[in-house]
């Protein structure tokens, strides 16, 4: 699985950027599964859930899957108030 980490801070005047530089990352021949450890992100707003929801969909139009770990509960709050905590977070 590649693995990807949010930084500690993402806010909108960064989220279009570590979305490009994530999608350009992104090997040719992808993995079934990428992981993103949300772990270290202490700083944000609601931008971070459009990067990850861009992210998902760059995933899943090239054949895989995100799987976000290392929610906090703040992050995973907000991700529920906007109703796309089954999309970061699958069962």
């Amino acid at each position: 699985m590649t693995a990807l980490k949010l930084p500690p801070r993402l806010l909108h005047d960064q989220a279009n950027a570590c979305l490009a530089l994530w999608v350009a990352q992104l090997p040719v021949n992808l993995p079934a599964s990428v992981g993103l450890d949300a772990a270290a992100l202490t700083e944000f707003d609601s931008s971070v859930l459009a990067v990850l929801l861009g992210l998902r969909r760059e995933l899943v139009h090239r054949g895989s899957v995100l799987h976000v770990t290392g929610m906090s509960p703040r992050l995973r709050e907000l991700a529920g108030l906007y109703g796309v905590i089954e999309l970061l977070e699958p069962a």
